[in-house]
C-alpha cells in the first residue's frame, strides 16, 4: 500500500452536512474515501482536457432511429474511429427511440472529440460521455 498523508480542511458546517448526506447515500465507508474518489475524478477529468494518457470512456446516446439516415451517419462516424471504439451496444427503447452505448479507449482529447462529434449529430436527442482511467 502507498504511503498516506493526513490533511486538515476547514469548511462551513452546512457544507459538511450536505457532503455527509451525499456520501452516505453512496455508501462510502468514510469521508476520506469519498474525498480520495473526488480527487481521482478531478485528475482524470483534467487528463482528458489536457489530452494526456489513455482513458476509457462510455458514450451513451439516445436518438430517433426514424431520423433520416441517422443510423447510417452514426455507424459511419464510428467506423472512422474504429481504433478507438472497443464495442457498442444497441438497444431499442420503443418504436422511435434507440439507446446506444459506445465504449471508447484512447487519448483523452481524442475520445472527447469523437464523443462531441457523435453527440452533435442532428437527430441525437441526448448524449453523455463518462471517462475513467485504468491508472485511477
Amino acid at each position: 500500500m502507498s504511503e498516506l498523508s493526513r490533511i486538515g480542511i476547514t469548511i462551513p458546517t452546512e457544507l459538511l452536512d450536505q457532503f455527509d448526506r451525499a456520501i452516505s447515500a453512496k455508501d462510502y465507508a468514510s469521508r476520506s474515501e469519498a474525498v480520495r474518489d473526488m480527487i481521482r475524478d478531478t485528475l482524470i477529468q483534467k487528463s482528458v482536457g489536457e489530452g494526456r494518457g489513455e482513458v476509457i470512456g462510455t458514450l451513451t446516446l439516445v436518438y430517433d432511429h426514424h431520423a433520416r439516415q441517422l443510423s447510417e451517419k452514426l455507424t459511419g462516424m464510428q467506423h472512422q474511429h474504429h481504433s478507438q471504439i472497443v464495442s457498442t451496444v444497441h438497444v431499442h427503447l420503443d418504436h422511435h427511440n434507440c439507446l446506444e452505448v459506445i465504449i471508447l479507449r484512447g487519448r483523452g482529447s481524442d475520445i472527447q472529440a469523437i464523443a462531441n462529434g457523435l453527440i452533435a449529430t442532428k437527430g441525437v436527442r441526448h448524449g453523455k460521455l463518462t471517462v475513467t482511467s485504468a491508472s485511477a
